[in-house]
């Protein structure tokens, strides 16, 4: 293990925002106000596509309040795989992926025929552009449940209804699916995420997995099929957490305006899904110009760890398109 597992709940106080709970697009609750003397006093959580470290923020109390609940139930019960999942998702929602990729990699050591440890770890992986270690975890575990039952898989961070709205079997497809797109391998993401567009049962996966095998399918040239792929979102559906992604979909349909589909503001928590969204229409519409400048800004805010945000560094990269302020 590169570092220690936390052994305290001392606040980590670092910069640039982090991806949140287990939800499709959203962030942890932390704040990001921090001096340039406590950064050089901590590790980065991760390096970006361009080379530069990249921070957690400060943490807020109830947040560490739920880790050190969560720690005291793992140290309780070492051998519990639940107490040992939480243990690790409360660390990653503080943004100390390090040590949540710690935590999984024990749990995959104790309970190697648990394809839960590996579907965390790899979404940690992804949130530290470990890209191929996330593609090898989530690759094995999608191995792994085939002939099995799914479960739905708990919210860290309840939605406004309190309903949880992934699986298991979901979540390992969908993050699987996105490892490939930030790797640029479309055939492979658009497989998964075809099979998990396939296989979503409510309003809120169908717009996620949508959302991405739409992009895959304009990127791949295949615009017919992308075309088929909107057929399934409209006005009306009952979406609880993925309000974006429903937006993006229709903006994708031309039934909202840019103006409608677009967040107040370009770089806010949360909205790096259809910021990138929309940058990426107007890559494959033959408005490159448009498409790096609005990537250009979402990854000049915090959200690093959110895959808007990540997709987008990965573009901006592969074109070397990066204009810093």
């Amino acid at each position: 293990m590169k570092r220690l597992l936390l052994l305290s709940i001392a606040p980590a106080i670092l910069v640039a925002g982090c991806s949140a709970p287990e939800t499709k697009e959203a962030q942890t609750e932390t704040k990001t106000e921090v001096t340039q003397t406590e950064i050089a006093q901590r590790e980065p959580e991760a390096m970006s596509l361009f080379g530069e470290p990249l921070y957690a923020g400060e943490p807020s109390a109830n947040a560490l309040a739920k880790l050190e609940t969560a720690k005291a139930e793992y140290e309780a019960n070492p051998e519990d795989p639940d107490a040992l999942i939480w243990y690790g998702r409360r660390t990653a929602y503080l943004g100390r992926y390090q040590d949540a990729i710690d935590i999984f990699t024990m749990g995959v050591e104790k309970h190697p025929d648990d394809p839960r440890m590996l579907r965390h770890r790899g979404h940690r992986y992804i949130s530290t552009r470990q890209f191929d270690k996330a593609i090898a975890d989530l690759s094995k575990a999608a191995d792994m449940i085939v002939g099995t039952e799914d479960q739905i898989e708990p919210d860290g961070m309840p939605n406004a209804m309190n309903i949880p709205l992934t699986t298991t079997h979901g979540n390992i497809r969908y993050h699987l699916g996105l490892a490939y797109y930030l790797k640029h391998d479309w055939e492979n993401a658009r497989r998964v995420y075809a099979e998990d567009f396939e296989l979503s049962d409510n309003d809120d996966g169908i717009v996620a997995s949508g959302h991405w095998l739409y992009m895959i399918l304009r990127r791949m040239g295949r615009d017919e099929e992308a075309a088929e792929v909107l057929e399934r979102i409209h006005p009306d559906m009952e979406i609880i957490e993925n309000t974006y992604y429903h937006r993006a979909g229709l903006f994708y349909k031309g039934e909202l305006s840019y103006e409608e589909a677009m967040p107040d503001e370009v770089a806010s928590i949360g909205s790096a899904g259809i910021v990138y969204g929309i940058a990426n229409w107007y890559l494959y519409n033959d408005q490159p110009e448009k498409a790096y400048a609005l990537m250009n800004e979402l990854v000049d805010g915090p959200s690093w760890a959110a895959f808007g945000y990540i997709a987008a560094e990965k573009d901006l990269a592969a074109a070397n398109a990066r204009v810093k302020k």
